[in-house]
C-alpha cells in the first residue's frame, strides 16, 4: 500500500548549520518505552559496517549532535543493537545540496550496506525536489516515490523524521506528516524492486532482526535526539 499526499512550496538555498543538540528523555517519554540510540555524549551504541568499533575519523560528537564530518571518511555507522518492530525519531541537519539517508533492513551477511534507505537531502528549490520524487527526501530511495514533495525545512532549521516498521508494513513521515507507507508484501513493492539498482539483491524486500544505519554520503550531516520504541508485533 502506498499514500500518496502532494503539497508544494519552495525552500531557500544556502549554507545550514547545528544548534542546540540532543535533549535527555523526559519521564513521559520513558515511560511509553522510548530510549536514546544516541545521547548527546557517547557513540558506545553505535560502530562501523562490519567492524568491532566506531571511526577514528569521519564522524564526531558535537554540541550534544552526532556529526559527519564532510569529506571526512570514517563509512556507514550502525546500531550495535537489531530490531524488528518499532518506531524510530531522529532530527537532522544537512547543508543545501547535501545527502545523506538513514537505512533499516541492514544485515552485515551481504558485503556491502545495502538496505531500505529513507533518503535525506539537504534544501531544494520545488522544481529540483520534484523532479525524481523516487529520490527525494523521506522516498523509499531508488525503489517507491515520496508522496510528496517532501521538502526539508529551510537552511539552518532541523527536520524531524519518523520511521516506523512494523512488518509487512513500513511508514515514513517528514516534520510530523506521513509521506509513505507501504507493504513489503504489495505488488507495488515487488515491481518497485524490481526497476530498482536492488533487483538482484537476495532478501530485499523481507523482514528480519536488522540494524540501523546512518550513511556517509562524503558530506556534513547532523543528527541529534535519535530515540527508538519498539512496538510489540
Amino acid at each position: 500500500m502506498v499514500l500518496v499526499f502532494l503539497a508544494f512550496g519552495a525552500a531557500p538555498v544556502s549554507a545550514a548549520s547545528p544548534e542546540a543538540g540532543t535533549v535527555p528523555l523526559s519521564p513521559a517519554e520513558k515511560a511509553e518505552g522510548w530510549v536514546l540510540l544516541f545521547d548527546g555524549e557517547s557513540t558506545q551504541g553505535w560502530r562501523a559496517f562490519r567492524q568491532p568499533t566506531f571511526p577514528t575519523n569521519g564522524w564526531a560528537v558535537e554540541n550534544r549532535c552526532l556529526r559527519h564530518v564532510g569529506k571526512g571518511g570514517g563509512g556507514d555507522i550502525i546500531t550495535r543493537e537489531r530490531y524488528t518492530s518499532y518506531e524510530l525519531r531522529f532530527d537532522w541537519l544537512i547543508n543545501a545540496g547535501g545527502n545523506s539517508g538513514v537505512k533499516y533492513f541492514i544485515t552485515e551477511e551481504r558485503t556491502t550496506a545495502i538496505g531500505h534507505e529513507y533518503q535525506l537531502l539537504g534544501p531544494r528549490d520545488t522544481a529540483e525536489a520534484l523532479k525524481d520524487l523516487k529520490h527525494a527526501t523521506a522516498s523509499f530511495y531508488d525503489v517507491l516515490p515520496v508522496g510528496t514533495n517532501a521538502l526539508p525545512r529551510p537552511p539552518g532549521e532541523w527536520n524531524t523524521s519518523r520511521i516506523v516498521v512494523r512488518p509487512p508494513v513500513v511508514e515514513h513521515w517528514l516534520n510530523d506528516t506521513k509521506v509513505l507507507e507501504y507493504s513489503l508484501t504489495s505488488e507495488a513493492v515487488k515491481s518497485g524492486i524490481a526497476a530498482s539498482k536492488f533487483k538482484a539483491v537476495a532478501g530485499f524486500g523481507t523482514s528480519y532482526p536488522h540494524h540501523i544505519l546512518l550513511q556517509d554520503h562524503g558530506g556534513d550531516a547532523w543528527f541529534r535526539n535519535v530515540r527508538l520504541r519498539p512496538i510489540t508485533p
